[in-house]
């Protein structure tokens, strides 16, 4: 039975990415998806994938390019007949349901719905200047039904935590099975304590990195690494000018980012109601324990003074203060099998298997 996974792009580093191509992997399935930036750290040395198809042109203008994703989709997808098994990533791939056969099993892997439709559609709209705000409000209206469309044409809905599973159904009406993604565990190991702290979330205003920078500019003995791009990164370093100790890497490589991660003290990750968040059970695989923020998907993977600590989110910046300065190596190290424990939990075997049941239920 031909398998198939669709993911909408691969711009940069980020998890919904990765779990496409381990589902890829793990099922042996073709991959699908709207453009790939050249030179993408996933693709480098991965030769397991039996067939990858890019569908569209990736271009520079943001929205336009997500609406070129959206039409690639929808029209260029018509191999789709060709699969028994259908598995959609991301917010414009289940679009191209209409394309697969009659009797393909349809199954969509919800990181979210789209923020930016739902729940943070003001804040989006606020950050745009008036023409582009008015372009997105068309972008928005045009894909909102058929995206919901889509989503009701689903044989089933796998959510990546039970954070998105009460989004789906607060948002959509549907009901959906949590299968939390995959981590690699083995490609993660501690490797030394070198005493400084790790941020790696996407340099973007809802993953509330300038708060990071921020608590570190107050703490001058304290060292930060930030390991991460994105539209924030001039801003961020305008923060942190003249801080000798914090540090600015941009995207690295898959193998630098392993050496960073298993060579910190810990890792710090305080995004705004993160879906689910792959980096700290990264983190953790490392031997490492993570600072995180008490919300989101955060709840659902670091154990609070076993694999790391959890900040409530008022008052974040003094908080972040606090939990630095009571993460010492000594506790930190202390941790480290608490934390290798509890990412086994995540590990991508135990997630390919529970893929396969799942599928096994569709008639």
């Amino acid at each position: 039975m031909k398998t198939i996974v669709l993911h909408d792009y691969f711009a940069n580093a980020e998890g919904g990415g990765r779990l496409a191509l381990n589902l890829a992997q793990g099922l042996q399935a073709d991959l699908a998806y709207g453009f790939r930036s050249d030179n993408h750290t996933f693709f480098k040395g991965n030769n397991f994938l039996l067939h990858e198809i890019p569908l569209g042109i990736n271009v520079p203008i943001p929205l336009l390019k997500q609406l070129f994703v959206c039409r690639s989709f929808l029209h260029n997808t018509a191999f789709l007949n060709n699969y028994r098994n259908v598995f959609y990533s991301g917010y414009y791939s289940p679009l191209a349901v209409d394309n697969s056969s009659k009797t393909c099993r349809n199954i969509y892997y919800c990181h979210t719905p789209p923020r930016f439709i739902y729940d943070q559609k003001n804040f989006y709209l606020s950050r745009e200047k008036c023409v582009v705000r008015l372009m997105l409000k068309w972008f928005i209206s045009y894909l909102k039904p058929l995206y919901e469309e889509a989503i009701g044409k689903m044989d089933i809905i796998i959510a990546n935590s039970e954070n998105v599973q009460k989004r789906i159904k607060s948002f959509l009406g549907y009901k959906s099975q949590v299968i939390y993604p995959p981590c690699d565990v083995k490609s993660f190991k501690w490797i030394d304590n070198k005493g400084y702290f790790l941020s790696t979330a996407r340099l973007d205003p809802l993953k509330r990195v300038d708060l990071i920078v921020s608590a570190f500019v107050k703490m001058p003995d304290k060292k930060l690494i930030v390991t991460s791009g994105g539209t924030e990164l001039p801003k961020l370093k305008k923060l942190a000018e003249g801080c000798d100790n914090v540090i600015f890497t941009g995207w690295v490589s898959e193998d630098r980012y392993r050496e960073l991660l298993g060579s910190a003290v810990a890792t710090i990750y305080v995004p705004y109601e993160e879906d689910f968040g792959l980096s700290p059970v990264e983190s953790m695989a490392a031997g490492k324990p993570v600072l995180g923020v008490a919300e989101g998907g955060l709840l659902e993977s670091v154990i609070p003074e076993e694999t790391g600590i959890l900040i409530e989110p008022s008052g974040l910046e003094e908080k972040i203060v606090d939990a630095v300065l009571q993460m010492t190596a000594k506790k930190a190290d202390g941790m480290r099998k608490s934390c290798e424990r509890r990412a086994n939990m995540f590990r991508a075997e135990k997630f390919i298997r529970e893929i396969q049941s799942t599928m096994r239920k569709i008639k």
